[in-house]
């Protein structure tokens, strides 16, 4: 009991000092082994080389913390879109984890004033030395705390701070607005037909929609609903529609054959 308590006062005495100070500024809790964080904010171009040889950096680190936050955001948007399907779950989360978010939330969580990185690695131009940092700080949480802090972490830190999930989601699904709005001002004929109604196992439907732009089949998919379907459809066109640079052209060139 009483090497507990002095444990104790050791260590609350400690975290008044650097670094434990700073970790806890940027992590809103304090750190019990502080290696893990200093590591998960060592770029390779400035690696430990130990007695064995091995190069130690945030690397290691930052593998696990990619598994991680994909883990917890994929648990925050499932418990949080009960009626959403898989779909949309998926290009959510992509949003919310893409690499220009992670290297603005490390920004803004402060993380960039810490990384230690060679001079001559300008981070200014390799901004994903920041979301490779936060990676490998989830890396660090997820080793010292384990994973229930780590989503703690990652959804009042970050998402509730910085995201707006709502506003994403709402985003996700309008890709028919978009296309609809595409056309219009092209003054384009465009129209969504069913081309599928199967009625499957357990009396749940399969419906597939298509999408006419001037009298073309410009793309199709499929959905449980008539809605789902050509939801879905919409994101197929609105990938090539930004994707292909001459989709426009394309289109009219095959319109006048």
């Amino acid at each position: 009991m009483f090497k507990h308590i002095l444990k104790k006062i050791r260590f609350f005495s400690s975290i008044r000092k650097e670094p434990y100070l700073s970790f806890q500024k940027i992590l809103g809790f304090h750190p019990h082994t502080i290696e893990y964080y200093q590591l998960a904010l060592r770029h390779s171009s400035v690696s430990i080389v130990t007695e064995s040889g091995q190069l130690l950096s945030n690397e290691r680190l930052e593998f696990l913390g990619d598994a991680v936050i994909n883990s917890v955001v994929t648990d925050i948007l499932y418990r949080k879109f009960e009626n959403e399907r898989e779909g949309f779950l998926t290009n959510t989360r992509s949003k919310i984890v893409k690499r220009e978010s992670l290297n603005r939330f490390a920004i803004h969580i402060g993380l960039d004033k810490h990384i230690i990185v060679t001079k001559h690695v300008n981070a200014n131009t390799n901004k994903n030395i920041y979301g490779n940092a936060l990676e490998a700080l989830m890396g660090a949480i997820y080793l010292d705390y384990g994973y229930k802090q780590c989503k703690n972490f990652f959804e009042n830190r970050i998402l509730n701070t910085f995201v707006d999930i709502d506003k994403i989601a709402e985003d996700e699904e309008n890709y028919k607005s978009k296309v609809i709005e595409w056309c219009q001002k092209r003054k384009l004929t465009f129209d969504f037909v069913l081309l599928q109604d199967e009625l499957q196992d357990a009396n749940k439907h399969l419906f597939v929609s298509g999408l006419m732009i001037e009298g073309q089949l410009i793309c199709e998919s499929n959905g449980s609903s008539k809605k789902e379907s050509q939801q879905n459809t919409s994101r197929k066109a609105w990938n090539r529609i930004t994707s292909e640079p001459d989709f426009l052209k394309k289109l009219i060139k095959q319109e006048d054959q």
